[in-house]
């Protein structure tokens, strides 16, 4: 399945890929085998920081996964204070709405602030079309840490659909394998993209490294 304005042109999907394609399965894999170094909260040099703990105690969940670029959960995304000592300036908010399992900021709520904002309507389901907004997200992403900015990512848990859309952007802007990606940012941060989400960005991965032979 094609995403964005990237559509493999000819007979591009007939490409061999010699070591096979990528699958949803596969990446599950990758998920399960990586482990999760669990780091105190960034911007936060408290002592009491090393314990787990301090995350509940502060209503605080966030980790930069990638240089300058952090997964979080709603709450964090609505804490402005916290995001101003992380200094961020652009917030990706991949579940826009008022429905339950969704967080209902939009750029009205950042208007106090100098803080870029995206929203992106995504429900946390298999059957969502998340592919067809990974090209937006990954260029938002890219807008922040090319201008010396800090992207914040985010969905309710930052566990899956924020989590999705940054591997996305590692996989589109950094040119990193879907595997690669994955390890790169669950060695960060605990993620678990659900399975439909996984055969996108296994879909993207053949994708990406056909354009690339």
């Amino acid at each position: 399945m094609a995403q964005g304005g990237d559509s493999p042109k000819g007979d591009d999907f007939q490409k061999h890929l010699v070591d096979g394609e990528t699958t949803g399965q596969y990446l599950a894999e990758v998920i399960h085998k990586t482990r999760t170094n669990f780091r105190p909260l960034p911007g936060i040099t408290d002592q009491d920081n090393y314990h787990s703990s301090y995350r509940i105690q502060a209503n605080v969940d966030c980790d930069e996964v990638y240089p300058n670029i952090y997964i979080g959960d709603a709450p964090t995304a609505k804490n402005k204070k916290y995001l101003k000592i992380l200094d961020i300036t652009h917030v990706l908010n991949t579940a826009e709405g008022k429905r339950f399992g969704f967080v209902d900021t939009d750029a009205n709520y950042y208007k106090d602030t100098n803080i870029k904002y995206m929203g992106l309507p995504l429900a946390d389901l298999s059957s969502t079309c998340i592919n067809e907004y990974f090209h937006t997200a990954a260029t938002f992403i890219e807008e922040a840490v090319s201008t010396g900015g800090k992207a914040f990512v985010h969905c309710m848990m930052g566990i899956s659909r924020s989590a999705t859309c940054v591997v996305a952007y590692l996989m589109i802007k950094k040119q990193m394998l879907a595997s690669e990606a994955i390890r790169t940012v669950r060695k960060n941060r605990d993620i678990h993209p659900n399975n439909g989400f996984l055969h996108q960005l296994a879909e993207l991965d053949n994708q990406l490294r056909r354009q690339r032979l």
